[in-house]
């Protein structure tokens, strides 16, 4: 848990951590096919689309919107919400790593800037955005799916928790 005493930007990055760390531990135990077991007809959410989902959210917003980096998608957007959509040869394995990239890359990119700092890209809407704001986006972003993997996770195995 996050410290209740910290300043500003250690509780805005403690609480991302928080839900990052949450998000990998609805995954763990499981293998490629349970992680790959979609919630409840018609939705086809499962456990690896929505850890593929983050790392594109990652991408987007701190390579792109933050930095201004020319960082393409991930996974194909020939087809919508193709990071969600996932195929029977889609791994845990290249999901994870490929999160934990983007992750590393948006922590060093964040710590070379300040809270007030405006990001030099711009979102698709056409804003621009600071690092305050997009850490408590992205906190908001991963407590509401770490809401879907634990649903996700209980209708797997029963388990619940955080």
């Amino acid at each position: 848990m996050p410290s209740t005493l910290a300043g500003e930007r250690e509780m805005l990055e403690g609480w991302l951590e928080f839900h990052r760390a949450t998000l990998a531990m609805k995954c763990e135990g499981l293998d490629d096919a349970q992680l790959r077991t979609a919630s409840a007809p018609p939705s086809d959410l499962s456990l690896l689309g929505l850890v593929r989902h983050m790392a594109e959210v990652e991408r987007g917003w701190f390579r792109r919107v933050l930095a201004g980096e020319e960082a393409g998608w991930i996974y194909n957007r020939e087809e919508r919400d193709s990071d969600i959509h996932v195929t029977e040869t889609d791994t845990w394995q290249e999901a994870y790593a490929t999160w934990q990239g983007e992750i590393a890359r948006a922590r060093t990119l964040a710590a070379a800037r300040g809270l007030d700092d405006i990001g030099t890209g711009r979102h698709r809407s056409g804003e621009r955005f600071n690092l305050r704001w997009i850490y408590t986006h992205m906190i908001e972003e991963y407590a509401r799916h770490n809401g879907h993997a634990d649903l996700l996770r209980e209708r797997i195995d029963g388990a619940t928790g955080d």
